[in-house]
């Protein structure tokens, strides 16, 4: 098998187990692929966590699980030095959860900023800084962070500065109800394969990730796709350009990192689509997730109840595709 025939066997196989949620599974393994991290938001129970064990699984890499509560501590997260006086340096660091391949961050948002921002460097920089030394993370690393609806009670909302740091803000809703069905059904039929013996099926290598990302390097995207990603992020920037309605919803608009992210999951879509070139469907598939956390809405939107992905819709209509 080729990679993407690898990697297609990957996503078909977390939808044996992640039923009602193919958004979901595409959209991890796409920002795996593209070496981003995602920020998941949905209600309890819609399979957030079962998705990431079933990637780890499939792919055979660790995972680290942290539940974010109200009195964890940044040392927590990242780790902290240990006094050990019948070793030479007295001090041993002692590693955080972080330190693996897959990091699931579950409700992220139940904890103050200061613990939210312990994730910052890892994330951006793929290293921690503890006490004055560096320590790298591992190559194959994603963070996974969940947050509950900002509405329920006891959620802190995430700071811009974190946000940005997300290349994808995925929202998930309930499954339909042959969906449902389905997952009843197969819990039902979990419960009673764990007390025989499982079949194992050959785990796929972290590897073919690796080998993904150099094809993925090699996706083109025309100078045309990239003014049209451009001029996207632009107008979330200067929305009065375009009318009068867009200005008013808009207060400030997408970060450079916005326009990588887009630019990067773009190209990765269009090759886990078999496709070496951008199209204008390629950067429209991505470019709700990639922007809805990073446009800040204005008092009036709120007042209307305009959220952003009617925002990033009307964007859409008014920004033209160069031929």
């Amino acid at each position: 098998m080729n990679t993407l025939q690898q990697i297609n066997t990957l996503k078909e196989r977390m939808s044996q187990s992640i039923i009602g949620q193919d958004k979901l599974v595409s959209r991890l393994i796409l920002i795996l692929l593209a070496n981003g991290n995602v920020l998941l938001e949905g209600l309890p129970g819609l399979a957030k966590t079962r998705a990431i064990k079933s990637l780890a699984k499939e792919l055979d890499c660790g995972l680290s699980r942290i539940q974010f509560t109200p009195d964890l501590l940044p040392s927590d997260i990242t780790g902290t030095e240990i006094y050990q006086p019948e070793t030479e340096d007295k001090f041993i660091f002692q590693q955080g959860p972080i330190f693996n391949n897959l990091i699931l961050a579950d409700e992220i948002n139940r904890s103050p900023a200061k613990v939210q921002s312990a994730l910052l460097e890892a994330m951006e920089e793929r290293q921690v800084s503890v006490a004055g030394k560096t320590y790298k993370m591992e190559p194959l690393f994603m963070v996974m962070a969940t947050q509950n609806p900002v509405e329920q009670e006891g959620t802190y909302p995430l700071p811009e500065a974190q946000m940005d740091r997300f290349l994808m803000h995925v929202t998930i809703d309930y499954p339909d109800d042959a969906s449902e069905l389905a997952i009843m059904r197969l819990n039902r039929g979990e419960q009673m394969q764990s007390k025989k013996n499982k079949e194992k099926k050959e785990k796929l290598s972290p590897q073919i990730i690796f080998d993904a990302r150099e094809e993925i390097n090699n996706v083109t995207i025309s100078e045309n796709m990239e003014k049209y990603i451009v001029d996207i992020i632009s107008a979330t920037r200067y929305p009065s350009k375009y009318n009068e309605q867009l200005d008013s919803w808009l207060d400030f608009g997408g970060s450079p990192r916005a326009t990588i992210a887009i630019d990067r999951a773009s190209r990765t879509h269009a090759w886990m689509s078999g496709n070496d070139f951008v199209s204008p469907d390629d950067v429209r598939a991505v470019v709700h997730d990639c922007l809805r956390h990073r446009i800040m809405l204005s008092y009036e939107a709120n007042a209307e109840g305009i959220s952003a992905d009617e925002v990033i819709d009307a964007l859409l209509k008014q920004v033209a595709v160069i031929a």
